[in-house]
């Protein structure tokens, strides 16, 4: 059954989840504390509403620690000379990207005769551009 809302026992255990090694709490203890069966917890776990609002608290619990975080990864970039690192770090502060698209109006382009012909004037000289 997929979540229309969330409630205050939703919140709870993804505060619980979200706690670092999620607070030293095993899921039938998390599940206990938020009054459900380990089951339901599993299941939320698999829903849209509550997989995103949940990320969205792993997000705000890790911002504070981001720059600690990068400045860990540069060091490991380097004294480690891991490139996936090094292009992790680079993709992340915009210094490089995975794939650039090109989009090209191709009902602006000229037939290829009349190009061939405008190049061949440029040779002999003969444009009168």
């Amino acid at each position: 059954m997929t979540l229309s809302q969330l409630g205050p026992e939703h919140y709870k255990a993804m505060a619980l989840l979200a706690a670092p090694k999620r607070g030293g709490l095993t899921y039938e203890q998390i599940a206990k504390e938020c009054d459900v069966h380990p089951n339901t917890l599993l299941n939320w776990r698999k829903d849209p509403l509550f997989e995103r609002e949940f990320k969205r608290e792993v997000v705000r619990g890790t911002q504070g620690r981001l720059s600690e975080m990068l400045d860990a990864m540069v060091d490991a970039a380097i004294d480690d000379k891991n490139a996936a690192a090094a292009k992790l770090i680079l993709t992340a502060n915009d210094m490089l990207t995975d794939r650039v698209e090109v989009n090209a109006d191709v009902s602006t382009t000229k037939d290829i005769d009349s190009i061939k012909a405008k190049i061949a004037s440029y040779r002999n000289g003969t444009t009168t551009d």
